[in-house]
Order: C-alpha cells, then sequence, then structure tokens
C-alpha cells in the first residue's frame, strides 16, 4: 500500500509539471556570430609536436633492413625543447624503444636506446626545421636534419654518417601526423 500511495504520489507530481506554463525560451539579441576557437598553443607553435607514424613504403634505408614500424610521441618541453619517445617493431621483429628529451641549444643530451649514437644535441634552423648531431662516445657519427611539411603533415628525418658497426649511413624516414 504504502508504494501504490508514493506511486500515486510521483505520478501526480509529473502530471501537475507537465501542465504547468513552462517559461518562454529567451530571444538572442545578439546576432554576431561566435568567435572561431584558436588553434592549440602547442600545435600552432612547436610543428613538430604530435604522433607521428612512420611510413615504411615512403622511407629508405642504407644499410638495410627498414623496421617493420615505428610511432614516434613528441612533446615539448618547455620553451625551447622536445621530449621524444619512438615506439616500433624492428626488421627481426623485435620491439624496439628510444628516447630522449633535448633543448634546441646546440648542447649533448642522453640518448636512450639508439644502438648508433648515446647522445644527440638539436639547433632550431626555423619553426619546421631542426639540425641534430648524434654522437657516439663523444664523437659526431651521425649528422640528421629534421623538416616538418609546410601543411605540417609529414615529417622527414634524413641522417647521414656512421652506423655502431662503422658503415656508411644514409637513412630518410618519412611520417605521418595521426
Amino acid at each position: 500500500m504504502r508504494y501504490v500511495l508514493q506511486l500515486c504520489l510521483v505520478l501526480t507530481l509529473l502530471f501537475v509539471s507537465a501542465c504547468s506554463p513552462t517559461p518562454a525560451p529567451e530571444e538572442k539579441k545578439d546576432t554576431a556570430p561566435a568567435p572561431a576557437a584558436a588553434p592549440a598553443p602547442e600545435a600552432s607553435a612547436n610543428p613538430h609536436v604530435g604522433s607521428w607514424t612512420l611510413n615504411v613504403a615512403k622511407s629508405s634505408y642504407s644499410p638495410g633492413p627498414a623496421p617493420k614500424s615505428q610511432m614516434l610521441k613528441i612533446e615539448a618541453w618547455g620553451d625551447d625543447g622536445l621530449t621524444y619517445a619512438a615506439d616500433g617493431v624492428g626488421a627481426d621483429g623485435k620491439p624496439t624503444h628510444s628516447e630522449f628529451q633535448a633543448k634546441f641549444d646546440g648542447k649533448d643530451y642522453e640518448f636512450k636506446g639508439n644502438s648508433d649514437a648515446d647522445t644527440l644535441s638539436y639547433k632550431k634552423i626555423d619553426a619546421n626545421n631542426l639540425e641534430a648531431t648524434l654522437k657516439r662516445k663523444g664523437a659526431a657519427v651521425i649528422t640528421a636534419t629534421v623538416a616538418v611539411s609546410a601543411d605540417g603533415k609529414t615529417r622527414t628525418v634524413t641522417q647521414t654518417g656512421k652506423n655502431a658497426q662503422g658503415k656508411d649511413l644514409k637513412i630518410v624516414s618519412v611520417y605521418e601526423k595521426q
């Protein structure tokens, strides 16, 4: 019986609220369009920042073989640097991981997980272009140029130098923004 009374009370309240007049919607007095949303400051400030996927078909690796896949996650590190993490699958089918944090100051920063170099230094050429020097045991072994396309959709890394086995190295890695 108690539940029947509660049900009747709820139904009565719903009926009364449905029958009571609803306030008229307020008229908009300002008909100007809303301002367009500005792009995220990070995205416009540094075109290198974001998630990038290696396009193996557009890339070239000498000496080979090329990795099966690679994904980069690049974040801003302050106003003048990057935090970089690369995860992928090597040509041998084993997982790969490398990472570094580097400012655009030309100083050496530790490069973890790279078999060809143990440090990296960055110089910013302009907003879309970087230059890197990779060193092994203090000696420069690889020079890399990094270019993000004008539309921000492609990141091309060109590396030349010597790998850890002393062989000539010429790698062009083409990444697409995700």
